[in-house]
């Protein structure tokens, strides 16, 4: 069965927009230096989910279906996001440790303890015009969330 044009911008999106903000997230992170603290690490892994069922909706179907989880993943990565942005904003409380990931370089352990940078998630890392890049997962996760499952149901009125 064809989708439908809406359909398969709606399945593009499920595939392009989680891997572009993954993208993002690992430039800034390789790039300039911004470590993920946990709750970013939480706003990622419901975007490799999307990634890896947008990638069925390509092949195997119900193509609409596998697009329809895709998108729901999305949403979900936005909602931790909004969580993640209130805690920075200190709207409400949150996760109480904070993370430091340590790299097995092969050198001394607590050499690598020692130069592991400590990632607080309740301050932002980086900003622009007052949004964390927590608010802008929550925008643009919710935002493209919302647009797939309104594309998806507009075969449902066709």
């Amino acid at each position: 069965m064809s989708l439908s044009p809406p359909s398969r911008l709606a399945r593009a999106l499920a595939l392009a927009v989680p891997a572009l903000l993954l993208g993002g997230a690992y430039v800034s992170e390789y790039g300039f230096g911004l470590f993920p603290c946990e709750m970013c690490w939480w706003q990622r892994w419901p975007h490799f989910a999307a990634v890896g069922v947008a990638l069925l909706a390509f092949a195997v179907p119900p193509q609409r279906l596998w697009t329809g989880l895709a998108a729901i993943a999305i949403l979900v990565s936005g909602a931790i996001g909004l969580f993640h942005a209130g805690v920075e904003y200190g709207w409400w409380e949150g996760i109480t440790s904070c993370t430091a990931i340590v790299a097995d370089d092969g050198g001394s352990a607590l050499d690598s303890i020692m130069n592991t940078p400590l990632v607080r998630c309740d301050e932002p890392a980086w900003t622009l015009l007052g949004i964390s890049l927590a608010g802008y997962n929550f925008l643009i996760s919710t935002a493209a969330g919302i647009a797939i499952l309104v594309l998806l149901g507009k075969d449902r009125r066709t």
